[in-house]
């Protein structure tokens, strides 16, 4: 059996594991979350290293996108470089293949009506996948990385600002402390309902759903939220706020969407090349062949 391990900055509450069969072969995933305790990240980093089959960074991303260019955050590095001999990703892979295919998807089968809808993302950097595609199907999109990153209520309406804005901040926002852009540990639990104007004007509510989370006001009706990361209680608030339509570009397993970072280190194992030689196409391949699938939950009518 192949063991996948999530090492998460955020909180231990989030923590699950399942066993599950693809393609005829046995996998144990699990998420372990460490409260945004980096010492411990590291520690059980070491730990693992050579035990399991995959790493997943979880509740940190490796790198800040700005058009063809990426930056290294520095704390995400600290991660990486710990695993020495397991591999381990952040799900940057999946974010530009599988979350792009997801939302053309939906797209395309009616499920989501983009025309017309104005689309908020909450944060665009960590997700270029998703951002691209949902600049191409939205005419009228918000993309929140100044809003809900640096508390700065400017809009950025389009990927051409996005990338301009990023190749300026990003060499200086790499070096920052990750949990001062990103909710960890205990803060995850603790939503404050703060901007909410901008969620109030979307149709379409995108991206990381910590950030969505952590920004969510009381009152969403008809709303759509594209994201993933879910669990059974997310779900719950999600319909007790009025969200229409949930769709998690992660497949469904166990009653709850695991992060891209999980997922991508399942298909490392499958696919049986080094990290850095695995192209997007290994990824496409792999992911038409498990008929990966986004979840599609309608919460209210």
């Amino acid at each position: 059996m192949k063991h996948i391990v999530s090492v998460s900055l955020g909180s231990s509450k989030r923590n699950h594991a399942i066993e599950t069969e693809f393609l005829g072969e046995q996998f144990k995933i699990e998420r372990i979350g460490t409260d945004g305790d980096w010492d411990k990240a590291l520690s059980l980093v070491r730990e693992l290293d050579g035990k399991v089959d995959a790493f997943g960074m979880g509740g940190i991303s490796l790198y800040v996108y700005a058009g063809t260019r990426k930056y290294v955050l520095k704390d995400a590095k600290q991660l990486l470089v710990e695993a020495k001999k397991t591999p381990m990703v952040d799900g940057g892979g999946l974010k530009n293949t599988l979350e792009r295919d997801s939302i053309l998807r939906v797209a395309r089968e009616g499920i989501v009506d983009f025309k017309d809808k104005r689309v908020l993302m909450v944060c665009g950097v960590d997700r270029l996948g998703m951002a691209q595609v949902l600049d191409e199907l939205s005419d009228n999109i918000v993309f929140g990385d100044l809003i809900y990153s640096l508390g700065i209520p400017i809009r950025i309406t389009s990927l051409r600002h996005l990338e301009i804005l990023a190749n300026i901040i990003a060499p200086i926002i790499v070096n920052l402390r990750f949990d001062s852009l990103y909710p960890t540990g205990e803060k995850q639990d603790v939503i404050i309902p703060k901007f909410s104007k901008y969620y109030y004007e979307a149709d379409i509510i995108a991206g990381d759903f910590l950030y969505i989370r952590r920004y969510l006001p009381d009152h969403l009706e008809g709303k759509v939220i594209i994201t993933n990361t879910t669990t059974q209680d997310d779900v719950r608030m999600l319909k007790e706020r009025g969200v229409k339509l949930l769709v998690t570009t992660t497949p469904e397993m166990d009653g709850r969407s695991f992060g891209t970072n999980v997922m991508e280190a399942l298909l490392v194992t499958m696919i049986n090349k080094p990290v850095e030689e695995i192209t997007e196409q290994d990824y496409y391949n792999l992911i038409k062949e498990l008929d990966f699938k986004p979840g599609i939950t309608y919460l209210n009518n």
